[in-house]
């Protein structure tokens, strides 16, 4: 069993580290997460964990990647993506050709590149540039990869996945090149560094269920002032914003919130 003890130092040893502030989020869940995986690799204390991978690379990576919780797919939740493609894109283009999107917290690729897609029926690819973001460096590298098994794609609309997709063995695709050219990838940490500015959409979603309330409430601060008036910031499907209208929000639609 991990000792308990020195949880405190743990996350201040971690903060040095990675600058992942462990505070911002849900203990109960976050210690369960580590515990699990401290004890897989063998080790018996938060402090003998934190001096292995201060040498260790390979775990250091492994924790980081673990830490982030990166579960992907494209076009999940489909029914959102189409209120997205067929009620808010055009709304957004009626405004601008060239619209400001960004993804926040973008794990494998397959949001920004659902967004490009989805882009591709209104714009040509030449126009389209999406910026998108995550903590984890490891996955920004597998998302500029562009490599994905067949399990993430089953959502993918038919005329899509046959246009941009290319089979690389039995059970892995390949992403269009001129696609991922739509796409700047970035490590970028949401609880401290700066946010782009003038938004017209930002897409971030099942990602912040595992912060605590108040950091939430502080990237939605950050999310609507990152925003452009009447921008749009579409969440998860189990991440719909308590009192919206606190945080100068109004509702769009289920699940896509407007800036004031």
């Amino acid at each position: 069993m991990v000792n308990m003890d020195d949880y405190e130092a743990f996350k201040k040893e971690i903060f040095t580290l990675t600058q992942i502030d462990l505070s911002a989020y849900k203990e109960k869940q976050m210690r369960r997460r580590i515990d699990s995986l401290i004890m897989k690799n063998g080790f018996g204390s938060y402090a003998e964990y934190v001096t292995a991978i201060r040498k260790d690379r390979i775990l250091f990576e492994e924790f980081v990647n673990y830490l982030t919780i990166n579960v992907s797919e494209f076009f999940r939740n489909p029914e959102q993506w189409e209120i997205l493609e067929k009620e808010l894109l055009p709304e957004i283009l009626s405004k601008t050709r060239s619209p400001k999107i960004w993804s926040a917290a973008c794990s494998t690729g397959d949001e920004p590149y659902t967004i490009v897609m989805l882009l591709s029926r209104y714009l040509p690819l030449t126009s389209i540039k999406i910026l998108a973001t995550d903590i984890d460096k490891q996955v920004i590298e597998k998302a500029k990869a562009g490599l994905y098994i067949d399990k993430s794609l089953k959502s993918v609309p038919k005329d899509l996945f046959q246009k941009y997709f290319t089979q690389v063995n039995e059970y892995t695709y390949k992403i269009s090149d001129d696609i991922k050219k739509c796409v700047e990838f970035k490590n970028a940490n949401l609880l401290k560094d700066p946010y782009p500015a003038d938004c017209d959409l930002i897409v971030c979603r099942n990602v912040l269920i595992y912060f605590t309330e108040e950091a939430k409430n502080e990237i939605y601060k950050k999310f609507n002032a990152a925003l452009k008036k009447d921008g749009l910031l579409f969440v998860g499907s189990t991440e719909q914003i308590i009192q919206s209208y606190s945080l100068n929000y109004s509702t769009a639609k289920s699940f896509f919130y407007r800036k004031m």
